[in-house]
């Protein structure tokens, strides 16, 4: 069945899917929340050999298929690494002190791109290693101008990148002439409130298709670049708010692959005609599909699909129009690959396995078996997967009844079924994020030393179509706030929780919601523990990078005619009401939640006779990249809650 629709200048021919993605079953009553017995399980999954598995990045093809590039973190630092394309002992290629992202391997071999910034500021600068020699030269060079995510132009001699000045909240995309050490703005005047992204080449190099997206979050478009004139056209003229993303450009020029919430207000996938602007609908389904590669012949593609927290890989044949799911394990899977997840001859798929007993790894997935092999090894002796609990998938009704929000459980092995025990309601940051079926190294340690977590997704997060995400839009704090207040109520019911050992936690926005949590519903909570939050709107506005205040106004509205709502929204104005022992960590360079945000807590609570320890990792941004800041900070907040909120057969003290 065949429907078109004009919308605003694009022609829209609407094809059903071949399949509809069914969700998995979902917990409703708390009561069958259980906890399983296991009795070769014991508190052994310290901080220590859990921040010990490796952390492993972004990943991307050598050009002959033979060997893989990978950041992580097996020295303590974010470095690059190379390993075969068969598996094997991985080769540290750069050693530095600092953190890596976005390998990318040009076309000839000879050199590898990635980005590295300096103590976690997000000042990035555009590097270049040679694989074979382990050289390293610095393209860029800008202390005060952000270089991000190097692409290779088809031949191999221009690099796009996108270009950020530190007191602009606009990302331009240059293109960097590596043989005459030129460099051309393929974008420029980009108004204050929009940014550019996701530089992607034509195979002829010729052009360059990217997304502009709005800061409000709710609104972005597709453009396509002439490279040698820089002119660029819109591709996506739409009336009203939607999104529109590119994500490959398919081999013979004509076609984008591009992800969308324009048909049904989810994030779908679609084939945009280059020329015509009409866009070939291939998935029509609730739930957050978005688009991955073009096979090198251009005759199959693939995209993933995230259903309540877990993610599978799809590949799409164009000529039979049939999909199927690869057969992976299940958590979440992800599309790996800088140029491509594909080989050059098309023959393996380059992806991400991670899951709740599983860290991320980097697996390869053969054409011709249907098998994957796993290129990297990322847990470590003495902990295996049968010591880690899988979550429970759980639905509940916000307060105001208008939602239904889905969050993962954690409960661990052994616990009797008495109200007894301390749980944590663990918030995720954004807003615009989800809670995933994925590794949490401190969240395994805590439920492991004796705490049930509920992980909730709250209004204003991804994954649950467009009217879920803007929910909470000019209402941060708000209906966000009960929602996880509301993962309270509910996991207080499954007959395990002391009512009084209630825990609120979250980091970056998650931080902020855990501010607002003990300041506006103080008697709730026995502890906090926020990282990198925010808690006053008007000095994190004033002082977090441009491109976050740009966002901020225009998710909250004006600073002058909603003074009263920023006021109101703001913990830090009644941070009087606090009643919870706080502990509060933060990045000393951190460019989005400044040190200054959690100082303000702390300064405010002490002068009033309470509890607020802190620390601020001085060499770190938002969030902590040092293996030795991970475990120091992650000690510090298990030591923190099993002395003021112990478990129920632990034996703790306060220590001095």
């Amino acid at each position: 069945m065949r429907v078109l629709i004009l919308v605003a200048g694009i022609l829209m021919t609407m094809t059903l899917a071949a399949q509809t993605l069914t969700p998995p079953a979902a917990i409703t009553d708390p009561k069958q929340i259980s906890s399983k017995s296991n009795l070769k399980v014991e508190k052994s999954l310290s901080i220590e050999r859990l921040y010990m598995t490796r952390a492993i990045g972004g990943a991307a093809w050598s050009p002959d298929g033979s060997s893989i590039v990978f950041t992580a973190n097996i020295s303590g630092r974010m470095n690059l690494w190379t390993v075969s394309a068969d598996g094997g002992w991985p080769t540290q290629l750069t050693i530095s002190d600092q953190r890596q992202a976005a390998p990318t391997w040009s076309p000839d071999g000879k050199w590898i791109a990635y980005q590295s910034d300096y103590d976690g500021d997000e000042q990035w600068d555009i590097f270049l290693v040679s694989p074979k020699t382990g050289q390293v030269v610095n393209v860029t060079h800008t202390r005060l101008i952000a270089e991000e995510n190097p692409t290779w132009s088809p031949d191999g001699r221009y690099l796009a990148y996108l270009v950020k000045p530190k007191t602009s909240s606009v990302f331009e995309i240059d293109v960097y002439d590596t043989l005459m050490r030129e460099v051309q703005h393929l974008t420029t005047g980009t108004p204050a409130d929009k940014l550019n992204a996701g530089p992607i080449w034509s195979k002829d190099g010729k052009w360059i298709a990217y997304t502009q997206q709005q800061a409000k979050g709710t609104d972005s478009n597709i453009f396509i670049a002439e490279v040698a004139t820089g002119k660029s056209t819109l591709l996506t003229p739409h009336d009203g708010e939607q999104l529109f993303a590119a994500n490959d450009i398919s081999p013979d020029g004509k076609k984008l692959l591009i992800t969308s919430n324009a048909a049904n207000g989810y994030e779908n996938v679609g084939l945009l005609d280059i020329t015509t602007k009409k866009i070939t609908w291939l998935t029509q389904d609730k739930w957050e599909i978005s688009g991955g590669n073009f096979s090198p012949d251009g005759k199959h593609l693939t995209w993933t699909a995230n259903v309540d927290g877990n993610t599978d890989i799809y590949l799409h044949d164009l000529l039979t129009g049939k999909t199927r799911p690869l057969p992976l394990a299940k958590g979440v899977n992800s599309i790996a690959g800088a140029e491509s997840a594909f080989t050059r001859d098309g023959a393996r798929l380059l992806y991400f396995h991670n899951g709740p007993n599983a860290p991320n790894d980097v697996w390869t997935y053969s054409m011709a078996t249907e098998k994957s092999r796993q290129i990297t090894q990322s847990l470590v002796a003495g902990i295996g997967a049968d010591d880690m609990v899988e979550p429970y998938l759980v639905h509940y009704p916000s307060r105001d009844g208008k939602w239904t929000i889905s969050a993962f459980v954690y409960s661990p092995y052994n616990l009797p079924r008495q109200p007894i025990s301390p749980a944590i309601v663990y918030v995720h940051g954004g807003p615009t994020a989800q809670t995933v079926n994925s590794f949490n190294r401190f969240v395994q340690h805590i439920v492991n030393q004796g705490y049930i977590v509920i992980a909730p997704n709250y209004r204003g997060s991804t994954g649950y179509g467009k009217e879920f995400q803007q929910a909470n839009l000019f209402d941060m704090g708000g209906g966000d706030l009960q929602d996880v207040l509301a993962a309270a109520d509910w996991i207080k019911q499954t007959g395990y929780v002391d009512p009084k050992k209630l825990i609120l936690m979250g980091g970056s926005y998650g931080g902020y919601l855990t501010m607002m949590g003990v300041t506006k519903a103080p008697e709730v909570w026995a502890a906090g523990v926020s990282i990198v939050p925010f808690v006053n709107w008007f000095t994190e506005i004033q002082n977090e990078d441009p491109v976050l205040q740009q966002s901020d106004l225009a998710t909250m509205g004006d600073l002058e005619k909603n003074k009263a709502l920023y006021q109101e929204r703001s913990p830090i104005n009644f941070i009087d009401q606090v009643k919870a022992p706080l502990l509060l960590l933060a990045g000393g360079n951190d460019p989005r939640c400044p040190k200054e945000e959690t100082q303000q807590v702390v300064d405010a609570v002490k002068k009033r006779g309470g509890v607020a320890e802190s620390k601020i990792y001085e060499n770190e941004g938002h969030g902590f990249s040092r293996v030795e800041n991970q475990i120091d900070a992650y000690k510090r907040a298990s030591q923190f809650l099993q002395a003021r909120v112990p478990p129920a057969d632990c034996e703790c003290t306060l220590k001095d």
